[in-house]
């Protein structure tokens, strides 16, 4: 049959190919996929329209050889402290959602990792592996010697979490102190007399919660909260509210959940039990993730800025894989008031 072939262009493999094709050397190949200014722009364009006819890809991992980078962020949740929590968490997923939109935008790509440390060496071998770029952590859980260790000699490491005094390891994260005294103040003034706090103390982020509102009920010259232990685990919380709610029966008038998932959990339990909120007990949580804003009361909550959080980590971490300092950032935390408390 005469008139134009309808056979597909010969597939291109090597950059050498294309040279050979385009009739130029393979670094000025090389140069024009980069889209350098160093090659005139019509041979970059006949290159690059060459290799996307002949459906040309460069190695990838030829070029992350020559350049020392793996294009690959490490994102990785500790859970030291809580080793039943799930990925699925509601604030995980918040996090990591934002997290991923900024890393892949701007062409890395992620490695999720959910690490229960058994050995003290457990985030050398996450970052000695040779596979990252970087690491981001998603909570200190109570793993904060371990990334002191760590980040004394491995730069681009940045954490979400609290941030204290000579601390070595760069951290974005909530005045987490300053927000549980909003909580407090916010129970106080709703006429809240006798508080309890929800959440174990033995991360830094959930220890500080509790020391603000310890400071808030101080001041008003109310008596320190009563703690209850509860677990972040979906499978184990709600029995554990209820067993703490059934023990202190009527003798509290407010609490302060560690979370908002711990307080909408609390929500339910209370519910269950007919005790109504916010008339009985007023109830605060913390993080203001977007369900918060749907339960039946809508959760009086102390908001952490995830999205903004979140692009700080990543610029943090961008920098320090440049070589360049990048220093923690401390942000306010903001009492949203809704009908719970």
């Amino acid at each position: 049959m005469e008139g134009r072939s309808l056979e597909k262009p010969a597939r291109i493999r090597t950059l050498a190919d294309l040279a050979k094709l385009a009739g130029v050397n393979t670094a000025t190949v090389s140069r024009a996929l980069a889209d350098s200014p160093l090659v005139k722009t019509d041979t970059k364009a006949r290159i690059q329209a060459l290799a996307q006819e002949h459906g040309f890809r460069p190695n990838q991992m030829a070029k992350r050889l020559r350049t020392q980078r793996t294009g690959v962020v490490g994102v990785v949740v500790p859970l030291g402290h809580e080793k039943r929590q799930h990925l699925s968490d509601p604030f995980f997923m918040a996090m990591l959602g934002h997290l991923a939109d900024a890393l892949t935008e701007n062409g890395y790509d992620i490695m999720l990792s959910r690490v229960i440390p058994n050995t003290p060496d457990w985030l050398e071998a996450v970052i000695g592996s040779g596979m990252l770029d970087g690491v981001l952590l998603i909570g200190q859980s109570d793993q904060f010697e371990a990334i002191e260790r760590a980040a004394a000699h491995y730069r681009p490491l940045v954490a979400w979490g609290s941030h204290w005094p000579e601390q070595a390891h760069c951290s974005v994260g909530t005045d987490n102190f300053a927000g549980g005294r909003m909580a407090g103040d916010r129970l106080v003034a709703g006429g809240a007399r006798r508080v309890a706090f929800l959440g174990e103390v033995r991360t830094p982020e959930i220890s500080q919660r509790h020391a603000g509102l310890c400071a808030a009920l101080q001041s008003a010259g109310l008596a320190a909260p009563l703690q209850f232990d509860v677990h972040l685990a979906s499978d184990v919380m709600e029995q554990e509210i209820s067993a703490h709610i059934a023990k202190v029966g009527d003798a509290i008038d407010g609490i302060f959940a560690a979370s908002d998932v711990i307080a909408m959990t609390t929500l339910r339990v209370l519910a269950d039990r007919g005790v109504a909120v916010p008339g009985q007990i007023r109830v605060i949580g913390y993080d203001d993730i977007p369900l918060a804003a749907q339960t039946v009361p809508r959760l009086t909550t102390v908001r952490q800025d995830i999205a903004t959080g979140a692009k700080a980590m990543v610029e943090a971490l961008f920098a320090r894989i440049g070589g360049e300092d990048a220093a923690s950032v401390q942000m306010t935390p903001v009492l949203v008031g809704r009908d719970s408390a």
